[in-house]
């Protein structure tokens, strides 16, 4: 789509370039729901990928995704991670999450995890991902500082987040203990080629990291919701955490009913402890 609102576009080529930013304008990675529809408010956008951010860097610390890293080039952590890194054994779930987008092979060339992650949409597949593995978000202010978020804490509701104005999202690390656990992965969608009504993702970490077990919520409700146990819980545990969801952040939305929301989140975090025990 057009914008026809837009009168400049701005190609920073290093981390100062990237201000001043204002309300009117829009960080501009991949783009792929910015022209999907109107923008009235915005005239001037911001191309960061000028700015050459390898999309994902290894290290013995864990893993390093810039925000302008595509889904396409994170979904090939699936086949190429048991490779480099076999005790890496989360590496299905990068695969797992960039499908339950249900997104052409063009979107996936172009769309960013950080744009999934900014976009902040209950259904966002990245958040469902980052969640669950414990991931904490660098974000560049405009006075030439940063800070760092959790993406449980990053997502404030449907499409609302912690940015202020001149805050850039710049990488999202995942710790290589997360990466070496156990994770199990269930979707329901009203349709099968409809948005996500369901996400909820397990992961059970190696017994040398502690053996705990992380149980994420993600697109029935509006903000992710992240449970963790030093084991594996009993059931009445289980009913308990997933019962403390203020029932204020079931999303509400076309894509199903609040009590189908919670009904089939049990059964399924029920699934992924069974598959991880």
């Amino acid at each position: 789509m057009d914008l026809n609102t837009v009168e400049a576009v701005h190609t920073p080529q290093c981390r100062d370039d990237v201000w001043p930013l204002g309300p009117a304008d829009a960080i501009l990675a991949g783009g792929t729901w910015l022209f999907s529809q109107p923008q009235p408010q915005v005239t001037r956008l911001v191309d960061i990928t000028a700015l050459r951010w390898q999309p994902i860097t290894l290290s013995d610390f864990g893993l390093e995704l810039a925000a302008t890293c595509t889904l396409a080039e994170l979904a090939k952590l699936t086949a190429t991670l048991p490779r480099v890194r076999p005790d890496w054994t989360a590496a299905p779930l990068f695969g797992q999450c960039c499908t339950a987008l249900l997104a052409s092979a063009k979107i996936w060339r172009t769309a960013t995890v950080g744009g999934n992650i900014c976009l902040s949409l209950p259904a966002g597949s990245m958040i469902s991902l980052t969640s669950v593995l414990d991931a904490t978000l660098q974000i560049w202010r405009a006075d030439g500082d940063a800070y760092t978020a959790a993406v449980e804490d990053f997502v404030t509701g449907a499409a609302t987040n912690v940015l202020q104005t001149g805050d850039v999202l710049r990488s999202v690390h995942i710790p290589s203990a997360a990466l070496r656990a156990r994770t199990a992965f269930r979707k329901l969608a009203p349709s099968s080629l409809g948005r996500s009504g369901v996400v909820v993702i397990g992961r059970r970490d190696d017994a040398d990291d502690g053996g705990a077990v992380t149980v994420s919520v993600t697109a029935a409700t509006v903000r992710p919701h992240v449970m963790r146990f030093p084991s594996r819980p009993a059931p009445g545990v289980l009913r308990a955490a997933l019962a403390a969801i203020p029932e204020d952040t079931w999303n509400r939305d076309v894509h199903g009913d609040t009590d189908w929301r919670a009904a089939m989140t049990l059964r399924l975090a029920e699934q992924i402890l069974a598959e991880l025990t």
